[in-house]
């Protein structure tokens, strides 16, 4: 049921398109001691990491093509400077809120290396790069180090993760709450003849005729293993190649006439819960289920009572999620420099420019403030 609204959105996908500095991953210097020139300026330090004027920028420029090309696609310039104003107010803020949920990953131990290697596979093929040498390249010559824009990934999966397990269990919601729901939007639930699909994937792309034997047999062993009882959305986590395996091989809802006519033809003979046989296509094995389906008219509330779900939840997740930011700025440090503007730094919290701490003196600040914010 997870289900991120768009701030959240970006502040992952900020970090997606590069990472935070080499500098601020490593805690590097940004003022060699040598010269007294600054190399790179330090905008925040939260805790033991910086972020730099260098990934303002980035997350400035990211913004700006997530509007132009997605939220604002054609509309006037006016239109997106003003729509880039007002939310580059809370760039600060979210790149801070980025290395808080970084961190609270790493102090909980959580790996994703898995995911990393899984993702920028996925990456690969949507961008029919035949290795992922090519991917290497195509990235560098961007201009952003393939390590960085991995160590963006990496972070990004790391604080889905944070906040799957640590933000969404405080959101439930009550059977009550839903019929309610349903009761005050019963014009959202009128339908024409739908399916609801998921999809495993098996890629083919760049396999030899002899391993081709091997892949189907991937791809049919996942079959049974759902009939034996496992769920579906989260084997296609696991072992889908599709771009949509992060999402639980959540393909969406269709229409007939949106499918092609050899899937359509098979799918809308299929109840809720069924599932294809192995389809091999140009680019390798599919399997679909059947998630939910729709009959022409108002559904009933058992058939919706999931995508209400989600809408309450949606709506809940982001008061849920500053609830849970404001938690960790309190048990942290977040020192930032004359001049930059964070959000959502409480009133209170002095505006600073960076001094210099030894290590110990950040530990010492640490465990006074974890101290406080228990008392």
């Amino acid at each position: 049921m997870v289900n991120q609204l768009k701030r959240t959105s970006f502040l992952l996908a900020a970090f997606a398109l590069g990472g935070v500095s080499a500098a601020a991953q490593s805690g590097g210097l940004a003022r060699p001691e040598s010269t007294g020139r600054i190399i790179e300026e330090i905008v925040v330090r939260v805790n033991n990491e910086i972020i730099t004027r260098s990934d303002l920028e980035r997350a400035r420029q990211t913004l700006r093509r997530e509007i132009e090309e997605q939220d604002c696609r054609g509309c006037p310039r006016d239109q997106v400077e003003a729509m880039f104003r007002e939310r580059e107010k809370d760039l600060v803020r979210d790149l801070v809120d980025q290395q808080l949920l970084v961190q609270r990953g790493k102090d909980a131990g959580l790996t994703v290396e898995a995911d990393v290697v899984r993702r920028l596979d996925q990456i690969r093929q949507r961008n029919n790069f035949a290795t992922m040498e090519d991917l290497e390249r195509a990235v560098a010559s961007s201009g952003t180090p393939f390590e960085d824009f991995k160590a963006g990934i990496r972070n990004q999966l790391l604080t889905e993760e944070v906040i799957r397990r640590e933000v969404g269990p405080r959101i439930r919601i009550s059977r009550e709450e839903v019929k309610k729901y349903y009761d005050e939007h019963q014009k959202d639930f009128h339908r024409l003849e739908q399916v609801f699909l998921r999809e495993i994937f098996v890629t083919t792309e760049g396999k030899s005729e002899e391993e081709l034997p091997a892949l189907e047999k991937k791809a049919n062993d996942l079959i049974e293993r759902v009939k034996r009882g496992e769920d579906f959305g989260e084997l296609a986590k696991r072992f889908s190649d599709g771009s949509t395996a992060a999402q639980g091989g959540e393909l969406g809802v269709f229409e007939r006439g949106q499918l092609a006519k050899d899937f359509e033809d098979v799918v809308f003979k299929m109840n809720r819960g069924q599932m294809t046989e192995v389809i091999r296509t140009s680019t390798g094995f599919l399997v679909l289920r059947v998630e939910q389906r729709y009959e022409p008219g108002l559904q009933p509330l058992e058939k919706v009572e999931i995508e209400i779900q989600n809408r309450i939840y949606g709506e809940r997740m982001q008061p849920e999620l500053r609830a849970f930011l404001k938690q960790l700025r309190e048990e942290s440090y977040v020192m930032l420099k004359a001049g930059y503007v964070d959000s959502a730094a409480a009133s209170s919290s002095p505006i600073e420019e960076v001094p210099f701490q030894t290590e110990e003196d950040k530990k010492k600040e640490k465990k006074e403030k974890k101290k406080k914010s228990g008392e």
